[in-house]
Order: C-alpha cells, then structure tokens, then sequence
C-alpha cells in the first residue's frame, strides 16, 4: 500500500499535469473550480495537503471523476492489484481513507474502499457525480449517513445505497467505531478517459 506522502506526490504531479494539458494557468484553474489560487499552487508545489473536498472540486473543474483523478495518479497495470500494493490516501483533515481496489487502466467500473472516523464527514459537490453512470455504497462495518440532495439515507452493515441524479454530497459517520463500506463507480459511457467498444449496431 502506497503511504500517503507517496501519494500526496503523485497527486500534486497529476494536478499540475492535468492543468497544463490543458493550457490552464493557476488562476484559470482557481476560477474553474472555486479553489484559491494560492491553495492551488500550494497544492501543486507538495507544501498542503489536499482534503477530500478540495479534490473532488478540482477534479470537477477537470472533467473528471474522483475516481479518475486518483486512478490518473497511480502507476502500474495489469489485471490483478494485491492487497499490498492498493493505493492508499488519507485525507489529513477528516481523517477519512480512501484505497483503490480495482487495478488501474482506463475500465469503465471501479472499486473503491473507504473508511471514515467516527463523527467525521466528507463532503462533495454536484459536479464530481456529473460524469458517473451509476453509483452504490455499501456498509461493511460500523453506521454510515450519506446524504444527498438534503435527503439522509441511514445505513447499516450489510445495506446497500444507490445513488440519484448528481447533486451535493457528504458521508457521515454517526457512529462511534470506523465506518467500512464499499464504493461501485461505473462511469458513463462518454466521460474523459473511458475506453468503449462500438457494437455492430452504432455508426463506425
């Protein structure tokens, strides 16, 4: 599993890339996004950490999901990701873990691990959800409260969430023990990185 400073590293790389690519400047991408210029360049230089909510704006202003932003960061290949080597990043403010399980490529689906501090809650906006198909959760251990669009959806172990139309986000622990639960991505068909194969049926 990749330590976090690992991880911050490569996230910070991949922000920069992914705002040069696209012939952005600092203040370009600040305004896209809602996130300070400052914060931005901070973020990029590896001198602040990024909190899950500051990524999940960032990669809207992408175009990307969270999941792709993260996957985009992440070396390696092949079909099998071990245990041990599953990407691992914390968010330092929350203290919420996120771990990659799927291996990385350009697949439509995903699986991600997550697992949240009691009381603490990580929120997202609208625009990460823009260019995902479809979305569950589901609780492994401990309480988790996911609500979305000002409705609460109380969750247990074993109980499984799928999510509405994009709108604002946030996971709560209620709880006094970690909250374990489990994370389906299948992003759409059409969103920035997703390799799809025509059937006979559609126009070559």
């Amino acid at each position: 599993m990749l330590n976090a400073p690992a991880a911050e590293v490569g996230l910070a790389a991949r922000l920069r890339a992914e705002r040069e690519a696209r012939g952005w400047t600092l203040a370009d991408l600040a305004a896209r996004s809602g996130v300070s210029r400052a914060m931005v360049s901070k973020v990029e230089r590896g001198e602040a950490s990024p909190t899950a909510a500051l990524l999940g704006r960032l990669s809207a202003a992408f175009g990307l999901t969270l999941s792709q932003l993260f996957a985009r960061a992440e070396a390696g290949g092949g079909r099998v990701t071990r245990a041990a080597d599953q990407p691992a990043w914390r968010d330092p403010e929350t203290g919420f873990l996120r771990r990659s399980l799927s291996p990385p490529g350009a697949a439509p689906m995903e699986l991600v691990w997550g697992e949240l501090p009691p009381g603490a809650e990580v929120a997202y906006p609208a625009a990460v959800y823009a260019f995902i198909a479809d979305q569950q959760v589901v609780v492994l251990d401990g309480a988790l409260t996911v609500v979305q669009g000002g409705v609460a959806h109380e969750l247990g172990a074993d109980d499984c969430l799928r999510f509405g139309p994009p709108q604002d986000t946030a996971f709560r622990n209620p709880g006094t023990v970690p909250c374990r639960y489990l994370v389906a991505v299948l992003r759409a068909p059409d969103s920035p990185g997703v390799h799809r194969t025509r059937t006979a049926a559609e126009p070559g």
